[in-house]
């Protein structure tokens, strides 16, 4: 499981000119599944997003959570984070998780970070092309992978 967690200003989701879900203050998750993946992993992931301390505190340090701000997150599956370029330059996404499988692990996924924040999470829509757009906050960016 791979996640490009970045801390935004806002962020939102839209599908063919449609708004989906946007969010305020918060953390955009790019969420990518590999066959190794299991319901650890996502709960072990799930809970250390929840507890990044990458919010100042009121001396500018990065010493506060997501939940003790109470800010909001904005899941976005992406396959692509799997995309391997060892061989040519057109990506090969054999390491991504085939969407009929992954599908049922990233709506565990938000479900799990929605039971540690204590709020649901907003989402895009699963294997649809979707228009992203995101407003950094800092920048911060923090990648996670656990395999």
């Amino acid at each position: 499981m791979k996640i490009v967690c970045q801390r935004v200003k806002q962020a939102s989701v839209t599908i063919n000119d449609i708004l989906i879900s946007q969010i305020g203050s918060g953390i955009l998750l790019f969420v990518g599944f590999t066959h190794t993946d299991t319901l650890e992993t996502i709960d072990y992931l799930a809970s250390k997003i929840s507890k990044l301390r990458i919010f100042p505190d009121e001396t500018g340090k990065l010493n506060l959570s997501i939940k003790e701000k109470n800010y909001d997150i904005l899941s976005v599956s992406q396959f692509t984070l799997y995309g391997d370029l060892k061989d040519g330059n057109r990506p090969s996404f054999t390491e991504a998780l085939p969407g009929n499988l992954a599908k049922p692990l990233y709506q565990l996924f938000n479900e799990r970070m929605s039971f540690y924040l204590g709020k649901p999470v907003f989402t895009g829509e699963f294997g649809k092309e979707m228009e992203v757009s995101l407003l950094n906050d800092g920048p911060v960016t923090i990648i996670l992978e656990k395999m």
